[in-house]
């Protein structure tokens, strides 16, 4: 038998691509699936992103690029960061990777390692809890409740830090909640981190430009203090609908820029050249694509909310940003991951269990309504009648 390395036993999973795969078989056997599970934006990357792609390749953008990025790309990146924020960013400073996961990853691995500690939201999305337990360094969960709309509460967090905490990892808008966290509670935490000079940041910021209802994404971009140990993630994915392109940026304090780059030429060499083209035209093309796409998510929240606090034993507080709901079901007597299978078996409709997101997330169901109103009101009418047939059991 072989034997692997301990540490592969700490290793988790991200279930939305267990229950896209059931889903799939399901609706490979003939059966009527809706998916409300997995995290993508239901529209195609807008034609002028495509465009930029394919001529790239005509034009023989074949080989290696920089393992840190085509230099016109980190440029661009820098530039639409002074756009949208007004700060001010070094290319040198910026790193594009194959994905955000991949920024979670080195910024993990950096700091992680057995007697450090590091601090992530629970429920979270599941591979931060995965890599901090497979880098040796112990998960501390900043609980996100459902009275503070899922933001962390700043005091809480503070009191959490150690001698041995390394890194904080922060994530607003949120997956899976679709909190968004206030100012207030960031500055309190930017102002409480002055007593810590140790403690590094991770900031995922992948739906920084998905909140509603005048909702303000702060990012810690913004906050000079942090700087020199911030590291900031976000990318193509949500905003551009370029999941599938596996095409990300992170920015990193100048002491740490050289070793993500070390870390990128051991793990992936450099990201597609003709994607990084694209990430391009994304970025300094027209916008009108992507602010339909969210409206088109503020639409689709206000039905799914309504719809959710219409059902039996739900209860759905409203959320600020991405394009998640993430409905309280402890009324249904029934638990998260029980109810995630019933609904798939029985109802036809995939979602996800709160505690694919952490052990916080018990009681509670998350739902992407990246899908249409339609597709939205049929699921709920399948899940109402799907609760009544359970309760006449």
């Amino acid at each position: 038998m072989l034997a692997l390395a301990d540490r592969m036993g700490q290793l988790g999973t991200e279930t939305a691509f267990e229950v896209l795969a059931r889903a799939n078989a399901l609706a490979a056997q003939g059966r009527s699936i809706i998916n409300l599970g997995i995290g993508q934006p239901d529209f195609l990357t807008p034609p002028h992103i495509v465009a930029a792609a394919q001529k790239a390749l005509a034009d023989g953008h074949h080989g290696y690029t920089p393992a840190n990025g085509i230099p016109k790309l980190r440029q661009a990146v820098a530039a639409d960061i002074h756009r949208r924020l007004e700060v001010e960013i070094d290319p040198d400073h910026v790193l594009i990777v194959p994905g955000g996961k991949v920024t979670m990853f080195f910024a993990i691995i950096m700091f992680g390692q057995k007697g450090n500690e590091i601090l992530y939201p629970n429920p979270g999305f599941p591979i931060y809890e995965s890599v901090i337990k497979f880098s040796g360094a112990t998960p501390v969960p900043i609980p996100l409740r459902e009275e503070n709309g899922f933001a962390f509460d700043a005091a809480e967090v503070l009191a959490k830090i150690t001698p041995a905490t390394r890194l904080i990892i922060l994530n607003s808008p949120a997956n899976p909640t679709g909190g968004v966290v206030p100012r207030a509670q960031i500055e309190q935490l930017v102002k409480g981190l002055e007593r810590h000079p140790q403690v590094a940041v991770m900031s995922d910021e992948i739906y920084g430009q998905m909140t509603y209802d005048g909702r303000e994404h702060v990012s810690l971009l913004t906050f000079p203090a942090l700087r020199d140990r911030l590291i900031l993630l976000d990318g193509w994915s949500k905003t551009y609908a370029m999941t599938g392109w596996r095409l990300g940026y992170s920015i990193w304090p100048a002491a740490l820029i050289e070793q993500a780059t070390r870390l990128a030429i051991n793990c992936h060499s450099c990201v597609n050249a003709a994607a990084q083209y694209a990430g391009i035209a994304a970025l300094e093309g027209p916008q009108d694509a992507a602010h339909k796409m969210v409206a088109a998510f503020a639409e689709r929240r206000k039905v799914i909310v309504a719809e959710l606090n219409a059902l039996p034993g739900f209860r759905c507080v409203e959320p600020g940003g991405a394009f998640y709901a993430f409905p309280n079901v402890t009324g249904t007597g029934v638990t998260s991951r029980k109810l995630e299978a019933r609904l798939l078996d029985v109802a036809g409709v995939a979602t996800l269990s709160g505690t694919s997101f952490g052990a916080f997330g018990e009681g509670y169901l998350r739902f992407s309504y990246a899908n249409s109103i339609d597709n939205i009101r049929e699921a709920m009418r399948r899940i109402r009648n799907c609760l009544i047939q359970n309760e006449a059991a």
